[in-house]
């Protein structure tokens, strides 16, 4: 029985769990600014060749299908790039959370991949340029978010670039494991 948790964190989390640094680097800025730039490429090819069927297929047992992660990582990029851009022009500006779930759940959620993967072209473009064109001084400013709180810019920079990669990450995994 011992086993089954830590199975279960390896697939929900199969590049292990946000862990910031604890002063972050021009560095870390960089390199999470690089994750972020290169996305939509990563995205691409993990969904690469899959049938309807496979992107329907769970990444794990009562997880998301592979067709909804996409998804989501528009539906969450969209967010977090409005927010970042409420934080460059408000001061501090409160932004809401929102049910990732439910979103999961919508009619939309179904649809073809191609549409999300368009937005993330697209939204992953503009994020990365307007990363790239920030001082430092635009680093450490950001927003309150309601349910986690203040969150500078580079902070939310890096969690956003962990959540790029733990999804592609679902997706890669699960073509590993069904031999796809």
């Amino acid at each position: 029985m011992a086993d089954a948790p830590s199975n279960l964190d390896a697939l929900r989390y199969p590049i292990g769990k946000f862990q910031p640094p604890a002063s972050i680097t021009s560095q870390h800025r960089d390199e999470a600014t690089a994750v972020i730039a290169a996305l939509p490429m990563q995205l691409r090819e993990a969904v690469q060749g899959l049938s309807a069927a496979q992107l329907d297929t769970p990444y794990r047992e009562g997880g998301w299908t592979v067709r909804q992660l996409v998804h989501h990582i528009a539906d969450s990029h969209m967010t977090a790039f409005h927010r970042l851009r409420r934080a460059l022009t408000e001061d501090w500006p409160v932004v809401a959370g929102y049910d990732e779930k439910a979103f999961a759940l919508l009619a939309d959620s179904s649809a073809s991949i191609d549409h999300s993967l368009a937005i993330v072209d697209g939204l992953h473009a503009r994020w990365s340029q307007l990363l790239q064109s920030l001082d430092e001084s635009q680093w450490k400013i950001g927003f309150r978010h309601q349910e986690r709180g203040p969150m500078a810019i580079e902070f939310a920079t890096l969690l956003y670039a962990w959540h790029s990669s733990h999804h592609v990450a679902h997706i890669v995994h699960l073509r590993q494991r069904e031999g796809w």
